[in-house]
């Protein structure tokens, strides 16, 4: 089969499933059952990477088709990967057997072997003990017969019809996205830094598990690598490909071993030495040469992480990310962003009047702050709407907290957000609520004022029109002299007492909003949605237009034009 000109990118690959599919279905031989396992990974991990940022819900059902056939043809391939092992490593085994005994193996559980049931039989005179590859590979060939049958039965059942279809529609969807841009980048970041933890456990303790689980890392790295970002990939492809093959000889021999001791296959101890001295041999000359290109100041672990997104770049992307997302749910996502600047401008004018009280605000770092999380409700606080309007607010709660928090932003800031996102309209938060009865009482009193706020922002573009463009708490304006006093006391100034600032009891809060206009539908619900706000400061709120003076140039008549012009010549 040739080459595309372009072997990267979702369509080539969901084309190349179909193309892989009439290939396996000749004979299920290794080479076309191993290209069709490449392609429905590749499709479904670009899918995993695509659901971050695009919420329709093909991507899922997509993945979960896939998904079914790769899964069927998982034990094949594994059974053929052993038979190839099989033919390589067994002359060398062979060979080796009438060496000197070696120390007793390991078991695959890490445990010291025991003498198989059929060793007796070595004992017989002038008998020449069966051959334990040829064994195996009988034992693998009837299991390779039955797995054929039940492949065939999945590809049967594969929806050719549906993926076709996929194939025209998604590919479109991951084209709004350019490849090698910043979100491309950030997902890359997200993949590398779950790699590079696997890494680090899989050094630790060398297991079976841990290192299956560190290829699946790097594997599912290298795939956005290579269909997202292009220059990246021109770079890296080697290394990674190279990473990826060490790890996955390391996984096919560990399947091989405990294939072999469950099958009991060896009839005497030299003949099982010689299998487990051969495969561990060939086993540890991987994970060395894994561990030497990865394990120093110049790793291939730092090469990689120096060309993606550093230090508060990540954080900014993730809010991309996160915008991208929010836009394909909410049906008018440019409300949501005018909400989220009025919030914030509500929320840092009452901080300002410290009137928020909001205690353990930055307990987790700034990532978990109060405001961050305020931002983050605001902007998605209507992507329930893509589920229909009736208890949307109930919806947009479910989604935050199914979205996950992207890498740079806190799992705190997220679970908090969607709590607050759930109290933009509706029914006021009662601290009884189920959503908010199990948080401690410092918590609890975070949210609610932090709905408070957000819902007072909502009304001011209840219209959706965008006419309130800006609002600002006022604050008192006595005590504005040098003399006053700092701590609530009174301090002669001349002739007069001069109150410090602060806040009287009962005193109204009044703020000031550019384009509100009294006696407008978005004043009718300002009106309704202040109440929290009021209960949770306990004063009066009063929402007044902003008036803004404006500079008006003295006009010039035009007798006196004529002069001054005149005036001019004549000089």
């Amino acid at each position: 089969m040739k080459t595309r000109p372009n072997s990267t990118g979702l369509r080539y690959w969901m084309l190349r499933v179909l193309e892989e599919c009439d290939h396996v279905a000749a004979g299920f031989h290794a080479d076309p059952v191993h290209d069709l396992r490449v392609a429905l990974r590749r499709c479904r991990s670009m899918a995993d990477g695509m659901m971050a940022m695009d919420p329709d819900p093909a991507w899922k059902s997509m993945k979960k088709a896939g998904k079914r056939l790769f899964q069927s043809l998982g034990a094949l391939r594994d059974t053929q990967i052993m038979m190839e092992w099989i033919e390589k490593l067994a002359p060398t085994m062979q060979s080796s057997v009438g060496r000197a005994p070696m120390p007793a193996p390991l078991e695959s559980n890490g445990g010291p072997a025991t003498t198989d049931a059929s060793a007796a039989s070595s004992d017989a005179p002038n008998e020449p003990a069966p051959d334990p590859a040829h064994g195996l590979l009988g034992i693998l060939r009837q299991r390779e017969t039955q797995q054929k049958h039940a492949a065939r039965a999945a590809l049967e059942q594969f929806d050719r019809k549906q993926w076709r279809q996929w194939s025209k529609n998604l590919p479109v969807r991951a084209a709004r996205i350019r490849p090698g841009s910043a979100v491309f980048k950030h997902l890359a970041l997200e993949r590398w830094t779950t790699a590079r933890d696997l890494h680090r456990r899989a050094l630790r303790n060398r297991s079976q598990a841990a290192l299956h689980a560190l290829r699946i890392g790097i594997k599912r790295f290298r795939y956005i690598v290579e269909n997202f970002l292009p220059a990246e990939h021109k770079a890296w492809s080697n290394d990674l490909k190279h990473m990826q093959d060490l790890l996955g000889e390391v996984h096919d021999l560990d399947v091989l071993w405990a294939t072999a001791m469950s099958c009991h296959i060896f009839h005497d101890a030299a003949s099982r030495q010689a299998w487990h001295r051969r495969i561990v041999e060939e086993r540890a000359k991987r994970v060395d040469e894994y561990r030497q290109k990865t394990v120093s100041p110049d790793s291939l672990w730092n090469v990689w992480r120096a060309e993606l997104p550093q230090g508060k770049q990540i954080e900014r992307i993730a809010t991309i990310r996160v915008k991208l997302w929010a836009r394909a749910l909410d049906p008018d996502f440019a409300h949501s962003e005018r909400v989220a600047q009025l919030a914030l401008e509500l929320y840092d004018g009452l901080r300002s009047a410290a009137l928020l009280g909001l205690s353990g605000e930055d307990l987790n770092g700034a990532g978990a702050s109060a405001r961050s999380a305020l931002y983050v409700a605001a902007l998605l606080h209507d992507v329930g709407k893509a589920k229909g309007d009736k208890r949307h607010h109930k919806k947009s709660q479910t989604l935050i907290q199914a979205h996950g928090a992207p890498l740079g932003w806190n799992a705190q800031t997220m679970g908090r957000a969607a709590i607050v996102a759930r109290f933009h309209v509706g029914a006021l938060p009662m601290r009884s609520h189920k959503g908010l009865r199990d948080l401690l009482p410092d918590e609890q009193k975070t949210i609610v004022r932090l709905a408070a706020i957000l819902r007072l922002a909502n009304a001011f573009d209840a219209e959706h029109d965008g006419r309130v463009r800006r609002v600002k708490v006022e604050l008192p304006q006595r005590a504005s002299h040098p003399g006053s006093a700092q701590n609530g006391h009174r301090r002669r100034s001349g002739d007069f007492l001069r109150r410090a600032p602060g806040w009287g009891k009962n005193e109204a809060l009044v703020i000031s909003a550019e384009g509100y206009v009294p006696a407008s539908l978005t004043a009718r619900t300002v009106a309704a949605e202040r109440y929290l706000l009021e209960t949770v400061l306990k004063r009066p709120v009063v929402v007044r237009p902003a008036f803004h003076l404006r500079l008006i140039r003295p006009s010039t008549s035009r007798s006196t034009t004529r002069k001054l012009h005149s005036h001019s010549r004549e000089s």
